[in-house]
C-alpha cells in the first residue's frame, strides 16, 4: 500500500505544481488583458477570466480535499488490515496451542512406553546382579558390601521417578505441561540409556568379575566427555543466541515498517497541511484579485460582479468550515491510530513478558533438572538429599504458581480444565468481537447522519457546493463499504468462533460416544450376569437332584446300619456262647494237656490271625473315615460290612477247630489256661475294638448328617436368592404394569375425550360426526403415511450415508485424478512448449538454411556470370586463333558451341537437382530429428506417466490408510460441515476462500512434502468431505421441504374437500331459499346469501380453531407424559446413584491396603533393629577374639604344635555355604516384598485409572441432567405460553358467548313484535328477514367481535323500522279496502285473490321461520357442546399445572440431591488423593527401609563370617594346635587384606562408572535439550517466514482486489452515465417504492436484531451453563460408571432427542444468522437506492432551477444579441462605402510592426478594407515580393475561420512559442480563445464520484452548440437541454467552422468549470464580416 501513497503524493505535487502554473499563467492574462482594454467596451471578460480563476482555484482545492481525503481513507484500512492481523496472529496461537495439546498427548503415550521398557531394565538389572551375587562370593574372602549401594541409588533413583511423576493427571494441559513432559520425556529417555550401559557393563563384570578395571582410561574418557559437553554448552549457547538475534531482527523489522508508515503518515498529513494553507492564500489572493476589478460602465453588471464576488467569498468560508471540519476529522483518525498503536505496543510488550516469563521458567526448570541430576549423583548422602529434593519440590510448586498465574492473566479460572479455559477465552473474543460490532453499528449511524446532514446542505446550499458534497457523499459511501467490509470480517470471526465451539461441541460427542461404548461393555456385562443367572438356575436343579440322590443314599445307609445292628447282636450271641465253649474246656482242661504242644502251635497261628484281624480292622477304620470324609462313597461300607460278615464266619470255623483241638488238648490244662486268659484279654480287646466300630459308625452318621444340612443350607440359600431374583423381577413386572396401567389410563381417557366429544357431536349434528370420523381417518392416514416417510427418510438417510461414503471415495479419486489431470495438463503444456520452441528452432535454422540458400544462389548467379565472360573471352581467343582457319572448320565451332550449350544446361540441370536433392535432405533430416524429439519426448512423458502411476498408486495407498484412520475424525467432523454448509450459503465469498487455501496448500506440499505429508493430505479430505456433506446436507432439506409440502399438500386436498361440501352445501341451501323466495324479493334474498356465506365463512374458522385446540391440548397431554417418564427416570437415577456413592464410600477406602503396609514397614523396621544389635554383638566378639589372638600368639609363638586339622576348615566352609543359603532367602524374601509393593503400585494406578473413568462418565451424566434441565425450562415455557393462549381463547368464547345472548335478546324481542304483527298478512317479510338473519348470526361461534355484530344489529334495526313502514301503509290500504269493499264485487274478488296470495306467502315465511327456529336450536346446541369441550379442556389444563408443579418440586428435589452427591463426591475424591499421597510415601519408606536391610545383612553376614573364624581358632588354640591357628590367621588377614583391596578397586570402579554414567546422562540430557530447542527454533523461524510471505501476499491480493474494484466502479460509472439520462422518470417512482420497502426492510431488522440480542442472550446463557457443567464435569468423573450400568437404554433415547434439539437449534440460530446477514445486504442496497434516489432528486431540482435561470439569461442574451445585430447592421450599412483613418492608421502603424515574412497578410487585409478584388491584391503582393517586401497581418484575415469552440489548454509561459508572430496578432489569438464559452454538458452527481482517472465527459461550447441548433452538422454535446441555443438570425460561425474542442485529461483539474458561473460571451459577428471588423471595433480609443 506503500506505493499507492506515493503515487498519491506524486500525483499531488504534480496537480499542484499544474495548477501553479495555470494561475500564474491566467494571472498573466489577466494583467495583459488590464493592459490593452483600459477602458474594455466589454467589462464581463475581465469578470469571466477571473471567475475561471477562482473555479480553477476550487477545483484544485476540490482536487487536494479528494487526495487528502482518500489518503485518510487509505490509512483507515491500513488500520483495519492491521486489527485483522491482530485477530489473524491470534486465531495461529490458538492453533498452536492445539497442536501443543496433541503433541502432549503424543508425549504421555510415549512417557507411558518409555516407563514400561524402564520397569523392564530394571528387572533385568535386577536379575543381573542376583547372578553377579555368587560369583562375587565365591571367592573365599570377598565380601559383597558394595551392592548396597548400587541397590540405593537404583532405588532412589525409583523412588524419586516415582514422587517426580506424582500429580501429573491432576494438572492443567498447556505449554508448561507440554515443557515438563518433554523434559520428563528427554530424562526417562537418558535414564533407559543408563540402565542400558549399566546392564552392559554388570554383563563384563559377570563375564570377567576377576579383572580389575583401569582407572586411567575411566579417567581419560571423563575428560573427553566433560570436554564434549563443554563444546556442547557452547555451541548450544550459540546457537541460542543466533535464534534470539533471528527474532529480534524480526521484531526491529516490524518496527521499522510500523515506524516508516508512522512516518509516512505523518509527512502525508503535513504535506497536505501545507498544501492547504497555499491552497487557503491563493483563494485570499484571488478574492483580493476579485475584490479589485476595473470600474464598469454599467451600474447593473457591476452588481452582478459584487454578487458573485460575495458567492465566491461565501463559498471560500464554507470550504474553510469545511476543511476545519476535515482537519478534525483528521485529528480524530490520528488519535484513533495512535490510539490502536498503543495497544498494539501494549499487547507486544505483553507478548514480551510472557516469552521473558516463560524463557526464565524454561531457565529454572533445566537449573532444577540439573540440581536433581546432582542430588541423584549424591545418593549416599540421603538426609541432605531429603532436604534438598524437598527443597526442589517446592521451588517446582512455586513455578508451577508461576504459570498457573502467567495462565490465569489470560484465563479467568486457573484450576479449569482446558476445554474449559478454551471456551473461556472464546467468551472474551466473542465479548470483543460484539463490541467492535456495537461499535460499527455506533458509526454506521453517525455515518447514516452525516448522510442527512449533507443532504440538507444540499438542499439549502447553492448550486456551486454540489460538488464538495457529492464528495463528501463518496466518501462516507466508502466509509460504509469500509464498515460494512469490517462487519463481514466480524462475520469472519464469529464464524471462526462457532467453528470452535463446534469443536468444542465434537469433543464432547466424543465423550458421549466412549460413553455409549461404555453402555455396550456394560449391557455385555448384564448379558453376562444373565448368563450367570441361568447357570445358576441349572445348578440349582442339579443340586436338587443330588439331593434327592442323597436321600436315598441315606435311606439306603439306614438300611445297611439295622443289617450291621443285625450282626452285632449275633456277635453278641457268639460271644456267649463262646463263654459257654470257655466253662467247657476249663473242665475239659484236665483232658486236654496232652494235646497242648499242638494247641500252642495253633495259637501262634491264631495269634497271626489276630493280627490280620487287627490290620483289617485298621483299614476298615480308614475306610470308615473316608467314608465320613465323604458322604457319598457308602458303597466301601457295605463292601466292608460283607468283610466282616465273613470274618465272622472264619471265625466261627475257627472256633468249631478249637472246640475239636480243646477236645484233644485237655492234656494240657495248665498252658492253655494261660492261653485262655490272653483269650479273654483278646476278646475284650475285639468288644473295644467292635466299639470303636460303633463309635465310627455314629461319627459316619453325623458327618453325613452335617453334609445333608450343610447343602440343605446351600439350597435353601439359593432358594432364598431365587426368591429375591422373582421379587425383583415381580417388582419390575409390576413397575411395568403400573406404567402400562398408566398408559392405558391415559389412552382411556383421550379415547372418552374423543368418545365423548363424538357422541356430543352426534346427538348435535351428523355431518360433524362424519367430518370428525374422515377427519380421525384422515389422521390416522397421515400418521401412517408419516410413519412410512420416516421409515422412507431413515432409508434415504441411510442410502446417502452409503453414497455419501462413496461419494467420499469417489471424491478423493476425482481429486487424485484432478491433480494427476493437472499434472498431466502441465506436463503437456510443457511438451507443447518445448515442441513450439523447438519448431522455432527449427524454423530459424530453416530461415538460416534458406538465407544460405540464398547466398549460395548469389554465389552461383556470381559464377555463371564469371563462366560465361570465360567463356566469352575463350571464344574470343577462339576466334582469334581461328580466324585464319575460318574456311575450313566452321562445323567443330559448332559443335562446340552446341555441346557448351548442352554442357551449361546440364549442368544447370544438376545444380537445381542437387538443390532440390540438398532441400529433401535438410527436410528429411528435419523431419527425422523431429520425429527423434517426439519419440524422445513421448519416451519422457511415458516414463512420467509411470511415475505419475507410480505416485498415484502410493498416494491411494495412503490415501486408503487415511481413510481408515479418519473415518472416526469425518464422523466427529460433519457436525461441523453442517455449520460450515450454512456458512457457506450466508457467505458465498468464503468458498473462494477456501478454494484459494487449497490451491495455496497444494502449492505449499511441493516444498513441505518430507515434513508434514500426512497433515496437507487430511486437510484436503477433510474440505472435500466437507464439501460433500453441505450437497447432502442441501438433499437433506430439500428432502425435507418436499415432505414437508406434501404434508400440507394433503392437509390442504382435505381441507379443499371439506370446504367444497360445505360449499354444495350451502349452495343447496341457497337454491332452496331461492325456491322459496323468489317471489317480489330479490334484493332481500341476495343480503341474505351474502349474510348466510359470510356466517359459513366465519362457522369454517372456528371450526378450525377448535381442531388447533385440540391439537395443542393432545400435544401437551404427549409432553405432561414425557415430562412424568423423564422425572420418574431421574429418581431412579438418583436412588441408583446414592447406592453407588454408598458403595464407592465403602470401596475407596483402602484401610486394608495401608494397614498390611504398615504392619509390612513395622516388621521390617524390627528386623533392622535385631540384625543391628547383632552386627554390634558380633564386631565385640571378633575385637576380643582379635586382642586374645595377639596375646596368645605373643606368648605361645614358640611352643606351637601342630596346624588346624582339615574337619574344622570343612566345619567352616560349611557354616559360610549355610550363611550364603540364609543370605539367598533374605534376598528371595526381598524381591517377594518388591514384588508386592510393585502389584500394590499397579493395583493403585489401575484404581486411579478406575477413578478417572468413573470422573468422565459422571460428567457426561451431569451433561444430560443439565440438558434435561434446559429443555424441561423450555417444555415449562412452552407450557405456560399455551397456557397463555388458552386463556386467551376462553376470554374470546365468552365474548361470544356474550354476542349469542345478545342475539338471543334481540331475537326475543323481534319474535314478541312479529307475533304482534303476525295477524296482519304482510307482516310475513320483515319476520322472515329477522328470523333468517337470526339464524345466520346464531350460527356457530366465530371469532368476529362485537363491532360486526353491533353494524349487524344497526342493520336489522333499520330493516325493522322501513318494515313497520311497509306494514302500517299496508293496514291503511287494508283500511281503504274495507271500506271500499260495499262498492263492487269485481273489487272484492280482486281483494280475495290478494288475500290469497298474501295467506299463502303468511304460511310459506312461517314454515321458514319454523325452519330458523329449528337451526337456531341446533346452534345453540352445538354452541353448549363447544362451552362444555372448553370447560373440559380448561379442566385438563389445570390438571396439567398441577402436573408441572409437582414436576418442579422434584426437580428442586432432585437438585438438592444432586449437590449433595457432588460434596460426597468431592470428599471421597479428597480423602482418595490423601490415601494416594499416603501410600506413596509409604511406598517411598519401605524402599528406604530395605535398602537399609540390605546394607545391614552385608555387614552383619561379614561379621558373622569373621566371628565363625575366630571362635573356630580360640578353640583350636585351646586345644593346643597353635601353628595352624597361626597359619590361618595369617591366611585370614591376607585375604581380607585382598578383600579390602578388592572392595576398594570395586568401589572406585562402581564411583567412576556412577560418575560416567551421571556425566553421560548429563550429556544426553543436554543434547536432547538442544536438539528440542534447535527444532523449536527452527519451527518458529518456519513459520514467521511463512507469515511473513502470507501477509506479502495478502498485500499484494488487496492491491489487486483494490485495482479491480476501481475498474468495476469505473465501469460501473460509465454504465450509470449511459443510463441516467433515461432512468430519471422511473427513479421517481422506484424512490416511493423504494421509500416503502426501506420503511418494511427496517422494522424486519429491528426484529432480526431484537432476535439475534436473544440468540447472543441464549447463546451467553448457554455458555455460561457449559462452564459451571465443565466445573460440575472435574467434580463428578468417578460416580459415572456404574451409574451408566442400569441407565442405558433410556439415557441413549435421551441423548438422540437431546441431540435432534441441539441439531434443531444450531439450524435455527445459522437460519437466523443467514436472515440477517440477508437482511443487512438488502438494507444496504435500499440504503445505496435511498441514497441515489435522493440524490438524483436533490441533483434534478438544482438543475431545474438553473435550467430555468439559464433559461432567463439566455432570454437577456438573445435580446442584447439582437439588439448588437441592429446596431451592427446599422452600422454596416452606414460604413459599407467608408474607411476609417484610425483602423487604416493601425494598420500601417501594424504593416511597419509585423515581420518582412508576415507584410503580405496586412496587404491583404488592407486590400480587403479597401474594397479592392482578390486578383489584384495578389498581383500586387507578388510584385512587391519580387523587390522584397512581405506579409503584414497574416493572422487576421480568416474569412472562413470561426471562433474556437472550446477553449485549449493555455500553454505555459516557458513553451517556445511563434517568436516570429507580432503581438496583435497574439492577442487575437488570444481574444479568439478566451470569448470562446466553456459549458459543458449537465453534470449529475455520479459524475463527481469517478475515480481521478475516469475519462470526463468532452467539453462542447456554446457556439457549437448554437451553430448546431441552427445548421445540421451536430457534435456529441452539442444537443444539450440545458443550453439555450441563441437566435441564428446572425449566425456567430460560419457552417463549416471546425470545433477545437476535443475530450480533455483526466484529471480533476482539467475538468470543465461549472456550469453555474458567468463565462465569457462571444462578440456578436456576421458572417460576412471579417477579422478586421472585430479589431475596428476592439482598437477604438
Amino acid at each position: 500500500m506503500s506505493w499507492l501513497g506515493g503515487l498519491g503524493s506524486g500525483l499531488g505535487q504534480s496537480l499542484g505544481q499544474v495548477g501553479g502554473s495555470l494561475s500564474s499563467f491566467t494571472g498573466q492574462i489577466s494583467t495583459f488583458t488590464k493592459d490593452i482594454l483600459l477602458e474594455g467596451t466589454e467589462e464581463v471578460g475581465d469578470a469571466a477570466t477571473e471567475l475561471q480563476v477562482s473555479n480553477s482555484k476550487l477545483v484544485e482545492l476540490e482536487a487536494s480535499f479528494a487526495t487528502q481525503k482518500s489518503e485518510h481513507e487509505r490509512l483507515r484500512r491500513i488500520n483495519a488490515e492491521l486489527e485483522e492481523k491482530l485477530e489473524a496472529a491470534e486465531i495461529q496461537v490458538k492453533q498452536q496451542s492445539l497442536e501443543y495439546r496433541t503433541l502432549l498427548q503424543q508425549k504421555e503415550v510415549e512417557i507411558s512406553h518409555l516407563k514400561a521398557r524402564q520397569n523392564t531394565l530394571q528387572e533385568e538389572v535386577q536379575k543381573l546382579r542376583s547372578s553377579d551375587v555368587t560369583p562375587s562370593t565365591s571367592g573365599p574372602a570377598v565380601l559383597p558390601v558394595t551392592t548396597g549401594a548400587t541397590t540405593t541409588s537404583s532405588t532412589s533413583y525409583l523412588s524419586s521417578t516415582s514422587a517426580a511423576h506424582h500429580g501429573f493427571h491432576g494438572d492443567e494441559v498447556d505449554l508448561s505441561d507440554v515443557l515438563w513432559s518433554q523434559q520428563e520425556i528427554n530424562r526417562l529417555s537418558s535414564e533407559v540409556h543408563r540402565l542400558e550401559v549399566d546392564i552392559a557393563h554388570w554383563r563384563r563384570v559377570a563375564q570377567a568379575s576377576k579383572v580389575p578395571g583401569a582407572e586411567n582410561g575411566d579417567q581419560g574418557e571423563i575428560l573427553k566427555l566433560q570436554r564434549t559437553i563443554k563444546e556442547l554448552r557452547e555451541t548450544m549457547g550459540k546457537e541460542v543466541d543466533e535464534h534470539q538475534h533471528e527474532l529480534a531482527v524480526l521484531q526491529d523489522a516490524h518496527r521499522q515498517k510500523l515506524a516508516d508508515i508512522t512516518k509516512r503518515h505523518r509527512e502525508e498529513l503535513a504535506e497536505y497541511e501545507e498544501r492547504i494553507e497555499e491552497l487557503e492564500e491563493q483563494i485570499q489572493s484571488g478574492g483580493a484579485t476579485v475584490a479589485t476589478p476595473a470600474a464598469p460602465q454599467d451600474p447593473s453588471k457591476l452588481e452582478e460582479l459584487q454578487a458573485t464576488i460575495r458567492s465566491l467569498r461565501e463559498e471560500a468560508g464554507l470550504q474553510k468550515v469545511k476543511h476545519d471540519e476535515l482537519m478534525a476529522s483528521l485529528e480524530e483518525g490520528g488519535r484513533l491510530r495512535a490510539a490502536l498503536e498503543r495497544e498494539k505496543e501494549e499487547a507486544k510488550a505483553e507478548n514480551a513478558e510472557l516469552l521473558q516469563n516463560y524463557s526464565r521458567l524454561q531457565s529454572s526448570v533445566s537449573e532444577l533438572q540439573t540440581r536433581v541430576q546432582e542430588q541423584e549423583g549424591k545418593a549416599m548422602f540421603k538426609a541432605h538429599q531429603d532436604v534438598e529434593i524437598q527443597t526442589l519440590r517446592k521451588a517446582l510448586a512455586a513455578a508451577e504458581q508461576e504459570m498457573s498465574r502467567l495462565k490465569s492473566f489470560s484465563e479467568s479460572e486457573s484450576n479449569a480444565e482446558v476445554e474449559h479455559a478454551d471456551i473461556l477465552e472464546l467468551n472474551t473474543i466473542i465479548g470483543t468481537l460484539r463490541q467492535e460490532n456495537e461499535e460499527l453499528e455506533k458509526e454506521k449511524s453517525t455515518l447514516v447522519e452525516k448522510l442527512r446532514l449533507a443532504m440538507e446542505r444540499e438542499l439549502s446550499a447553492p448550486p456551486e457546493d454540489s460538488g464538495d458534497l457529492q464528495l463528501e457523499i463518496s466518501d462516507l459511501k466508502n466509509q460504509l463499504d469500509q464498515r460494512e467490509q469490517a462487519l463481514k470480517q466480524a462475520h469472519l470471526d464469529m464464524d471462526t468462533l462457532t467453528a470452535e465451539l463446534e469443536e468444542l461441541d465434537r469433543q464432547n460427542q466424543d465423550a458421549t460416544q466412549h460413553l455409549i461404548t461404555l453402555k455396550d461393555q456394560l449391557a455385555a456385562q448384564k448379558s453376562q450376569a444373565e448368563a450367570e443367572v441361568t447357570r445358576l438356575k441349572a445348578e440349582l436343579s442339579d443340586s436338587l437332584a443330588q439331593k434327592e440322590l442323597l436321600n436315598q443314599e441315606l435311606e439306603s445307609q439306614k438300611h445297611k446300619l439295622s443289617q450291621s445292628a443285625f450282626t452285632l447282636n449275633d456277635l453278641h450271641m457268639g460271644k456267649q456262647q463262646l463263654e459257654a465253649t470257655v466253662k467247657e474246656l476249663r473242665d475239659k482242661l484236665s483232658k486236654s494237656q496232652e494235646l497242648g504242644k499242638e494247641a500252642r502251635l495253633e495259637a501262634s497261628d491264631l495269634k497271626r490271625l489276630v493280627q490280620e484281624k487287627e490290620a483289617l480292622l485298621s483299614a476298615a477304620r480308614e475306610e470308615l473315615s473316608r467314608a465320613g470324609k465323604q458322604g457319598s462313597e457308602v458303597e466301601s461300607g457295605k463292601m466292608f460290612l460283607e468283610e466282616k460278615d465273613r470274618e465272622i464266619q472264619d471265625l466261627r470255623r475257627e472256633l468249631a477247630e478249637l472246640k475239636i483241638s480243646y477236645e484233644k488238648s485237655s492234656s494240657e490244662d495248665f498252658e492253655l489256661k494261660i492261653e485262655n486268659r490272653k483269650l479273654k484279654e483278646e476278646g475284650a480287646q475285639a468288644l473295644e475294638k467292635v466299639q470303636n466300630l460303633d463309635r465310627q459308625l455314629r461319627d459316619n452318621q453325623t458327618s453325613l448328617s452335617r453334609v445333608v444340612l450343610e447343602k440343605d443350607t446351600r439350597i435353601e440359600a439359593l432358594k432364598l436368592e431365587k426368591s429375591q431374583l422373582e421379587g425383583e423381577l415381580s417388582h419390575l413386572e409390576k413397575r411395568l404394569a403400573d406404567q402400562a396401567k398408566q398408559y392405558q389410563g391415559t389412552i382411556e381417557e383421550l379415547t372418552r375425550a374423543r368418545s365423548m366429544d363424538a357422541s356430543a357431536l352426534q346427538m348435535e349434528h351428523e355431518r360433524a360426526v362424519k367430518l370428525n370420523q374422515e377427519k380421525e381417518l384422515m389422521i390416522a392416514d397421515l400418521k401412517h403415511e408419516l410413519e412410512q416417510m420416516a421409515s422412507d427418510h431413515r432409508d434415504t438417510n441411510e442410502m446417502l450415508e452409503i453414497t455419501v461414503a462413496g461419494q467420499k471415495q469417489l471424491t478423493e479419486l476425482l481429486q487424485e485424478k484432478d491433480a494427476f489431470a493437472a499434472s498431466l495438463k502441465a506436463q503437456a503444456a510443457d511438451m507443447q512448449k518445448e515442441l513450439e520452441a523447438s519448431i522455432s528452432q527449427v524454423k530459424q535454422e530453416g530461415d538460416a538454411l534458406r538465407k544460405s540458400g540464398e547466398e549460395k544462389d548469389k554465389q552461383l548467379g556470381a559464377m555463371k556470370e564469371e563462366n560465361s565472360h570465360l567463356k566469352e573471352e575463350i571464344d574470343r581467343l577462339r576466334d582469334q586463333q581461328s580466324r585464319p582457319q575460318l574456311m575450313s572448320e566452321p562445323r567443330t565451332l559448332d559443335i562446340i558451341t552446341e555441346l557448351e550449350t548442352e554442357v551449361a544446361q546440364l549442368k544447370a540441370a544438376k545444380d537445381k537437382l542437387q538443390e532440390e536433392a540438398g532441400a529433401l535432405r535438410t527436410a528429411s533430416e528435419e523431419q527425422l530429428e523431429s520425429l527423434l524429439r517426439s519419440q524422445h519426448s513421448l519416451q519422457v512423458q511415458q516414463s512420467e506417466l509411470e511415475q505419475a502411476r507410480s505416485r498415484h498408486e502410493q498416494s491411494t495407498l495412503n490415501y486408503e490408510r487415511l481413510i481408515s484412520a479418519k473415518d472416526e475424525e469425518i464422523s466427529q467432523l460433519q457436525s461441523e460441515v453442517e455449520s460450515l454448509s450454512v456458512q457457506r450459503q450466508s457467505h458465498p465469498q468464503t468458498v473462494d476462500i477456501l478454494q484459494e487455501d487449497k490451491t495455496r496448500s497444494l502449492g505449499g506440499e511441493n516444498g513441505n512434502e518430507k515434513h508434514d505429508l500426512s497433515k496437507v493430505e487430511i486437510e484436503r479430505l477433510v474440505k472435500g468431505i466437507k464439501e460433500k456433506e453441505t450437497e447432502i446436507i442441501q438433499l437433506n432439506e430439500k428432502n425435507l421441504s418436499l415432505a414437508k409440502q406434501l404434508d400440507q399438500l394433503v392437509v390442504s386436498r382435505d381441507e379443499l374437500g371439506r370446504l367444497s361440501q360445505m360449499v354444495l352445501q350451502k349452495d343447496l341451501e341457497i337454491q332452496a331459499l331461492h325456491a322459496r323466495v323468489s317471489g317480489g324479493h330479490g334484493q332481500e334474498v341476495l343480503l341474505l346469501q351474502q349474510q348466510m356465506q359470510a356466517y359459513a365463512v366465519e362457522r369454517e374458522q372456528v371450526l378450525a380453531v377448535l381442531n388447533e385446540k385440540t391439537r395443542e391440548n393432545s400435544q401437551l397431554r404427549s409432553e405432561y407424559h414425557r415430562i412424568m417418564d423423564i422425572v420418574a427416570a431421574k429418581e431412579a437415577a438418583l436412588l441408583k446413584i446414592q447406592q453407588e456413592n454408598q458403595r464407592l464410600s465403602t470401596m475407596s477406602d483402602p484401610s486394608g491396603s495401608q494397614e498390611m503396609f504398615r504392619e509390612t514397614i513395622q516388621n521390617l523396621s524390627r528386623i533392622i533393629r535385631e540384625k543391628d544389635i547383632e552386627i554390634d554383638a558380633l564386631t565385640q566378639k571378633c575385637q576380643t577374639l582379635v586382642t586374645v589372638l595377639q596375646t596368645s600368639s605373643g606368648d605361645s609363638g614358640s611352643g606351637g604344635q601342630g596346624g588346624v586339622s582339615s574337619n574344622q576348615f570343612e566345619e567352616l566352609l560349611q557354616e559360610r555355604d549355610t550363611l550364603k543359603q540364609q543370605v539367598k532367602k533374605m534376598d528371595e524374601w526381598k524381591q517377594q516384598v518388591i514384588t508386592t509393593v510393585k502389584n500394590m503400585q499397579h493395583e493403585s494406578a489401575q484404581l486411579q485409572e478406575e477413578l478417572l473413568k468413573l470422573q468422565g462418565q459422571v460428567s457426561a451424566d451431569s451433561d444430560c441432567s443439565s440438558k434435561l434441565s434446559v429443555d424441561y425450562s423450555r417444555l415449562i415455557q412452552s407450557y405456560e405460553q399455551k397456557e397463555k393462549k388458552l386463556g386467551s381463547l376462553s376470554q374470546e368464547l365468552a365474548q361470544v358467548q356474550q354476542t349469542i345472548s345478545q342475539l338471543s335478546s334481540t331475537k326475543d324481542v323481534l319474535l314478541g313484535k312479529l307475533d304482534s304483527f303476525s295477524q296482519d298478512p304482510d307482516v310475513s317479510t320483515p319476520t322472515v328477514q329477522i328470523a333468517e338473519q337470526l339464524q345466520v348470526a346464531s350460527g356457530p361461534p366465530s371469532r368476529i367481535m362485537d363491532e360486526p355484530l353491533r353494524q349487524d344489529l344497526e342493520s336489522l334495526r333499520r330493516l325493522l323500522a322501513e318494515k313497520e313502514g311497509m306494514i302500517r301503509t299496508l293496514q291503511e290500504n287494508n283500511h281503504r279496502l274495507s271500506d271500499s269493499a260495499s262498492l263492487s264485487e269485481s273489487e272484492q274478488r280482486g281483494h280475495a285473490e290478494e288475500l290469497r296470495q298474501s295467506r299463502e306467502r303468511i304460511d310459506t315465511l312461517q314454515r321458514s321461520l319454523r325452519e330458523k327456529d329449528l337451526l337456531i336450536k341446533t346452534k345453540g346446541d352445538q354452541l353448549i357442546q363447544v362451552s362444555e369441550n372448553l370447560r373440559n379442556r380448561e379442566n385438563d389444563n389445570e390438571v396439567l399445572k398441577q402436573a408441572v408443579t409437582n414436576l418442579k418440586e422434584r426437580a428442586l428435589i432432585l437438585e438438592l440431591d444432586v449437590k449433595k452427591l457432588k460434596d460426597e463426591n468431592e470428599a471421597i475424591a479428597v480423602k482418595s488423593r490423601e490415601k494416594e499421597t499416603e501410600f506413596r510415601a509409604l511406598q517411598e519408606t519401605n524402599m528406604q527401609v530395605s535398602l537399609l536391610l540390605r546394607e545391614r545383612e552385608f555387614e552383619w553376614k561379614a561379621v558373622s563370617e569373621k566371628a565363625a573364624a575366630m571362635e573356630k581358632l580360640l578353640k583350636d588354640r585351646e586345644q593346643g594346635k597353635s601353628g595352624e591357628l597361626n597359619q590361618l590367621l595369617n591366611e585370614v588377614r591376607s585375604m581380607q587384606e585382598k578383600a579390602i583391596a578388592f572392595q576398594q578397586e570395586r568401589d572406585q570402579v562402581m564411583m567412576a562408572l556412577k560418575q560416567k554414567q551421571m556425566e553421560t546422562s548429563a550429556l544426553q540430557s543436554e543434547l536432547q535439550h538442544t536438539k528440542d530447542k534447535e527444532q523449536r527454533l527452527k519451527l518458529e523461524l518456519e513459520r514467521l517466514r511463512n507469515h511473513l510471505l502470507e501477509i506479502e501476499d495478502s498485500y499484494t491480493r488487496e492491491a489487486l482486489a483494490a485495482e479491480d474494484r476501481e475498474s468495476e466502479l469505473r465501469r460501473r460509472v460509465a454504465q450509470l452515465d449511459e443510463k441516467l439520462a433515461s432512468s430519471c422518470s422511473a427513479v421517481e417512482n422506484a424512490s416511493q417504492q423504494a421509500s416503502l420497502q426501506v420503511e418494511s426492510l427496517q422494522e424486519q431488522l429491528n426484529v432480526v436484531v431484537r432476535q439475534r440480542d436473544e440468540a447472543l442472550v441464549q447463546l451467553q446463557a448457554a455458555q455460561e451453563q457449559v462452564n459451571q457443567y465443565a466445573v460440575s464435569l472435574s467434580n463428578l468423573q468417578m460416580v459415572l460408571e456404574q451409574f451408566q450400568q442400569e441407565e442405558k437404554a433410556m439415557y441413549s433415547a435421551e441423548l438422540e432427542k437431546h441431540k435432534k434439539e441441539k441439531e434443531d437449534w444450531r439450524r435455527k440460530a445459522e437460519t437466523l444468522e443467514d436472515k440477517a446477514s440477508a437482511l443487512q445486504l438488502n438494507l444496504d442496497e435500499a440504503n445505496t437506492a435511498l441514497e441515489s434516489a435522493s440524490r438524483l432528486t436533490d441533483q434534478l431540482d438544482l438543475k431545474e432551477e438553473q435550467i430555468e435561470e439559464l433559461k432567463k439569461q439566455v432570454e437577456v442574451r438573445q435580446e442584447m444579441l439582437e439588439e448588437a445585430q441592429k446596431k451592427l447592421t446599422n452600422l454596416l450599412s452606414s460604413t459599407e462605402g467608408k474607411v476609417d483613418k484610425v483602423l487604416m492608421k493601425n494598420l500601417f502603424l501594424g504593416y511597419f510592426h509585423t515581420p518582412q515574412n508576415k507584410r503580405a497578410e496586412v496587404l491583404r487585409l488592407m486590400g480587403n478594407v479597401l474594397g479592392l478584388e482578390q486578383d489584384e491584391v495578389e498581383q500586387m503582393l507578388s510584385d512587391e515580393g519580387k523587390k522584397g517586401v512581405t506579409g503584414w497581418v497574416s493572422g487576421w484575415l480568416g474569412g472562413g475561420r470561426a471562433v474556437q469552440s472550446v477553449p485549449n489548454t493555455p500553454q505555459r509561459p516557458t513553451h517556445t512559442q511563434n517568436l516570429n508572430g507580432s503581438f496583435s496578432e497574439m492577442f487575437v489569438k488570444f481574444l479568439e480563445v478566451e470569448s470562446s464559452p466553456a459549458a459543458p454538458a449537465p453534470k449529475l452527481p455520479v459524475y463527481d464520484i469517478k475515480p481521478l482517472s475516469a475519462p470526463p465527459s468532452g467539453r462542447s461550447s456554446a457556439a457549437a452548440s448554437a451553430a448546431g441548433a441552427a445548421g445540421p452538422g451536430k457534435r456529441s454535446g452539442e444537443s444539450n437541454p440545458f443550453l439555450a441555443p441563441r437566435s441564428a438570425a446572425i449566425p456567430l460561425l460560419t457552417p463549416g467552422a471546425p470545433g477545437g474542442g476535443g475530450p480533455a485529461s483526466g484529471h480533476l483539474l482539467m475538468k470543465p468549470i461549472s456550469d453555474a458561473l458567468p463565462t465569457f460571451t462571444p462578440m456578436p459577428v456576421s458572417a460576412e464580416a471579417s477579422a478586421g471588423a472585430v479589431l475596428k471595433d476592439l482598437l477604438k480609443q
